[in-house]
């Protein structure tokens, strides 16, 4: 039997990573981001991997759902062992006071961090509930959902809800006779694009920029490819789901 997962910003940093060790023997994988990748689709090609790419802008969430319901409806169940989604995609959004920030930039994120997961979660459930697969949400949360920090309203609040979201869903889950499995996991402090947006900010508004150009500069930053094998290896453990907000580095 195989396995299907199902990832979100596989085009870059660590969702490109996690994407690229998916591509395994006996994987049916589906990425969805603002691009594809040559890179990818030989590397499945090479290891076996059904691999599908959809290009979507996850801030038109319904649209990418309800296209994510309608594929899995066609697929045969019975013929994988586990199925997994994870919402990894994220924007860091408005870096500022929130009053600065434009209404498109709150909309933005607010569509692909938080409503993005929770419409992708609701038709992942729906059209797997009869599957006899191992079932598997993993949200890709941060740890800026548990404490807050000046300039990032916005992204606290959105990565505070997908927590929270997690946290009720999987209560809901646990009702049933085949409970899915959901965890929002705080993936550790990670080289990557938002990264570098957050050391470029303006230290005027964003008090805390010192920290993370300290970051850099001390080596502190795990690598794409190290914190997507931490994810994935989490993914894996016998014990996922038993708390629906975690850190991976706990």
């Amino acid at each position: 039997m195989t396995q299907l997962t199902i990832l979100t910003g596989a085009s870059r940093g660590m969702g490109f990573a996690m994407a690229e060790q998916l591509c395994t023997p006996k994987h049916t994988l589906l990425c969805i981001s603002r691009g594809s990748s040559d890179v990818l689709e030989a590397l499945a090609k090479k290891n076996g991997t059904t691999l599908t790419q959809w290009q979507a802008d996850l801030a038109q969430p319904e649209a990418v759902a309800n296209k994510l319901l309608a594929w899995l409806q066609k697929l045969d169940g019975s013929t994988f062992s586990q199925a997994s989604l994870i919402n990894n995609a994220g924007v860091i959004g408005h870096l500022g006071p929130i009053e600065q920030a434009t209404a498109s930039s709150v909309q933005q994120a607010l569509a692909i961090n938080l409503a993005a997961p929770i419409l992708l979660t609701q038709v992942f459930l729906q059209a797997t509930r009869a599957w006899s697969a191992k079932r598997k949400v993993l949200q890709i949360s941060s740890g800026l959902g548990r404490r807050a920090m000046a300039a990032s309203a916005v992204y606290c609040a959105t990565k505070a809800g997908l927590d929270h979201f997690s946290r009720s869903a999987a209560l809901d889950e646990a009702l049933l006779a085949n409970p899915a499995h959901i965890v929002s996991l705080a993936p550790g402090v990670i080289d990557t694009d938002m990264q570098t947006d957050l050391r470029s900010g303006n230290p005027t508004g964003f008090p805390d920029q010192a920290n993370f150009i300290q970051l850099k500069q001390s080596g502190s930053l795990t690598s794409p490819a190290d914190a997507a094998a931490r994810v994935l290896g989490f993914l894996a453990r016998g014990d996922f789901g038993s708390n629906a907000v975690a850190d991976v580095r706990d």
